[in-house]
């Protein structure tokens, strides 16, 4: 009877351990396919990451400004070359693979209907009928196992910088005027965000399709995600707790874009940090095995003045904005992983000088906050650089939180930012495989 209940108790904790942490959810923008240069990211290169892939989650489908459909956001690529059928294809290969259409993310910017993915949750059964019949139509015509909701919500205002008495005075206008609120009807917009992911189910649930979502960075989880409600209805969530400030949002000053833990000091707030969000889903009662956690592969870059100081130690003030992008990435305030790489001592730039000396790296023993690079401006003409990012043993550590927190996985945000030409260690895509190894 003791070797039965001891059997027993082993394949209860079998169960668990290999439940945990089994999902590799990997995002991929099909606008990385046109991308010109070492950035272009084509299918022979996407094939050598689905090896470590348990979803590949394909941005982005849009939504039509004026009626309100879904539709390929490169419908040159997507539809008429046949990308998509081409992607979903490659499941023949891994068939462990289930590959996921995706709308919405940062890339559905429509400067004329800049509210329609709130105008379409208000708009009712009649508006949201013709959104849910042409993602439905994408998703079965080409093959896909499912949909993402990657759900464009407003966002939290970035935080300003204040000192001495106007940080005082901040914080006392906050508390009587509320004017931290982006959205005075969010508590409407999360009843009719619910109703509407039930019906988007309803209509994937007779094909077996998967339905997920999406919670993009810097949206308040606790306005618009009813968690125990969403818990019958999605397959899961990916939860991007990254970005808390990129340069974009906070010119001015420079600070780790994705603490695990609050660094608690320097006016930081309390819920710019991945331990926050994944506790809110978990109090919620969500499963924890259903919700993943996103992992970004590329750095948010700051272009540092003469008044930031030589330190480096953030937060670092007098920043300047966005540093200029890369020739991999393209994009002003933002570096691929192997263009950081690029940029950290090696042996090509030991001896370079000026805007061309390799940076200083200062890594994180406590594993809680991460990584920063950075590049003091000196003698007014060496340009200042500061960069927060992942390296591989940081993307580990966020790895081994999910394992502790016994959460679903790990979403990595996104394969095109990875080293997927192995220009820095030679191996391919290596904070994927890092990732997928501690897990």
């Amino acid at each position: 009877m003791k070797l039965l209940v001891l059997c027993s108790i082993l394949a209860t904790l079998h169960v668990s351990v290999t439940n945990a942490a089994s999902n590799l959810v990997c995002y991929y923008n099909s606008a990385s396919y046109i991308r010109e240069g070492l950035g272009k990211l084509q299918n022979p290169d996407l094939e050598l990451a689905l090896q470590f892939c348990s979803h590949l989650v394909y941005g982005y489908l849009g939504i039509r400004g004026d009626n309100y459909q879904a539709y390929s956001l490169n419908e040159n690529l997507d539809v008429y070359k046949h990308q998509f059928d081409e992607v979903t294809s490659l499941k023949r290969k891994y068939p462990h693979l289930k590959v996921l259409l995706s709308v919405g993310g940062d890339q559905d910017i429509d400067a004329d209907h800049p509210d329609k993915y709130i105008e379409l949750l208000e708009g009712g059964k009649v508006r949201q009928a013709g959104f849910i019949q042409t993602a439905y139509s994408l998703v079965k015509n080409h093959n896909f196992d499912g949909l993402d909701l990657s759900y464009q919500f407003p966002r939290n205002k970035p935080r300003k910088v204040h000192t001495g008495l106007g940080a005082t005075w901040k914080s006392f206008k906050k508390l009587f005027t509320g004017d931290f609120v982006v959205d005075t009807n969010a508590a409407l917009h999360k009843e009719q965000f619910t109703a509407f992911v039930r019906d988007v189910k309803d209509s994937l649930r007779a094909d077996g399709l998967l339905l997920s979502l999406t919670v993009l960075p810097n949206v308040n989880s606790t306005w618009y995600f009813d968690a125990p409600a969403l818990n019958s209805l999605v397959d899961f969530v990916n939860l991007a707790a990254f970005d808390f400030l990129t340069p974009a949002r906070n010119p001015e000053e420079a600070d780790y874009t994705a603490p695990i833990y609050d660094a608690g000091s320097q006016n930081r707030l309390g819920h710019y940090n991945v331990d926050f969000q994944v506790q809110y889903w978990l109090q919620q009662q969500f499963p924890s095995n259903k919700l993943n956690l996103g992992v970004a592969s590329y750095g948010n870059a700051w272009k540092l003045t003469a008044e930031s100081g030589i330190e480096g130690t953030p937060v670092v003030a007098n920043t300047e904005g966005p540093a200029p992008e890369g020739l991999q990435s393209q994009k002003p305030g933002l570096l691929s992983y192997p263009e950081i790489c690029s940029k950290l001592p090696n042996a090509n730039n030991q001896h370079l000088k000026g805007n061309d000396s390799p940076l200083r790296r200062v890594s994180d023993p406590t594993k809680r906050f991460g990584n920063f690079a950075f590049r003091a401006v000196q003698d007014g003409v060496t340009e200042g650089l500061w960069i927060s990012y992942n390296d591989l043993e940081s993307a580990s550590n966020r790895a081994d939180y999910a394992r502790a927190k016994n959460l679903g996985g790990v979403a990595f945000f996104d394969l095109s930012y990875d080293d997927f030409r192995g220009l820095c260690t030679n191996d391919k895509y290596p904070m994927l495989r890092a990732i997928k190894y501690r897990l």
